[in-house]
């Protein structure tokens, strides 16, 4: 077997377009003429029969019903569902948690701040049917159902905007990245949907593995104003642009032969229309941006 990857939803939070935003490229996607696309969420398998779902976003019942693999059965109540893997506790990333209340048995890993901040959306699916939350930065990393070995790692310390400042907040890493490895064939993905600075770690990880899924959020630092034009701004947004002399861009062409793809694209990002020179760009050095549904074999 190898490790299969699909992407259920591949833009930032809000989605492709945005339901309160009418920019130019929005507005396309409206009209049809760019694709839309589903908040981000990643699926992946070891064995095509134990599923794991790397965060969970607040599109994830129609991604799940989009996608056959992911579909219940034999069984009137069996999914192959396992469990979700979080990067962080963005509302983004954790909502779709609800979709999934009344699964009994399903695994939960998160870094421990993300699990403290969620402990109220624990208790309360809780009540639904009982699942186990586990430290997903434990010593040695851990070993999935389907033949997956699993190492969080570090990314920063973003604590969620509705985390509330004057109250205490948990210490320790807030954001991490996943190295998903197949036991059977030895593939490798990288997982990193929010990077605010680019690490010797991440280096690493990226130069160790077949595929990487990065952050894309933003293509340039200007791309929100000057909200974002300093380093720090980006820092603080939990994003570093694809372009510019600290953009993840040229970190990634350091490793010509690993696949990369960009993932949560925000609405304002260029590279959500095919025919830009933005998608040119980047094409150039062969990084990649997929549709929602594509699927990746490693």
């Amino acid at each position: 077997m190898a490790v299969r990857v699909v992407l259920l939803g591949t833009a930032a939070g809000g989605g492709f377009p945005q339901w309160n935003c009418a920019c130019a490229l929005c507005t396309a996607a409206r009209e049809g003429k760019l694709p839309s696309r589903a908040q981000e969420c990643v699926a992946v398998t070891g064995n095509g029969r134990d599923w794991w779902l790397l965060n969970a976003s607040p599109d994830l019942r129609a991604q799940l019903a989009g996608t056959p693999a992911l579909w219940p059965g034999p069984g009137p109540r069996e999914t192959p569902l396992r469990g979700v893997l979080l990067t962080d506790a963005e509302a983004d990333h954790v909502t779709g948690l609800s979709e999934l209340r009344g699964a009994a048995g399903l695994k939960v890993y998160a870094a421990p701040p993300v699990r403290a901040v969620l402990a109220p959306l624990r208790a309360a699916l809780d009540r639904y049917a009982p699942w186990e939350w586990a430290d997903s930065l434990a010593d040695g990393g851990f070993v999935l159902a389907g033949g997956l070995v699993v190492t969080a790692h570090p990314m920063g310390a973003r604590i969620p905007a509705y985390v509330p400042a004057q109250a205490p907040a948990p210490t320790g890493p807030w954001v991490t990245a996943y190295r998903v490895e197949d036991l059977a064939s030895g593939g490798v993905l990288v997982y990193a949907p929010s990077v605010g600075a680019w690490s010797h770690a991440l280096e690493e990880l990226c130069a160790g593995a077949d595929c990487v899924l990065l952050d894309g959020t933003f293509f340039a630092a200007d791309e929100m104003g000057t909200a974002v034009r300093s380093g720090a701004g980006q820092a603080a947004l939990g994003h570093l642009p694809v372009t510019g002399p600290a953009g993840t861009l040229a970190a990634l062409a350091r490793h010509p032969g690993v696949r990369r793809v960009y993932t949560h694209l925000n609405n304002t990002n260029p590279l959500l229309d095919p025919a830009s020179p933005a998608r040119a760009r980047i094409a150039e050095h062969g990084v990649e941006v997929l549709s929602d549904g594509s699927e990746l074999v490693l």
